[in-house]
């Protein structure tokens, strides 16, 4: 019975880690620039899509930082 307990328990282990390693945050864009005006957000995020840098982006904007935030 301890045998199987502790393959059991190894088994969990092992199935818990390969879980939380494969895991991909919510917010895994990547951070393209920092910007005053939401006006020149738009526009180098809609320029990334042109020149191909990027599929799709976000202007965040981060009132802690008092700053748009592009991500990409």
């Amino acid at each position: 019975m301890r045998k199987v307990r502790a393959v059991l328990v190894s088994a969990v282990m092992v199935l818990g880690v390969s879980l939380t390693i494969g895991a991909t945050p919510a917010h895994a864009e990547r951070l393209a620039g920092v910007f005053k005006d939401h006006s020149e957000c738009e526009r180098i995020g809609t320029s990334g899509i042109t020149q191909g840098w990027w599929d799709g982006y976000s202007c965040v904007w981060e009132g802690d930082y008092r700053y748009y935030f592009l991500y990409a």
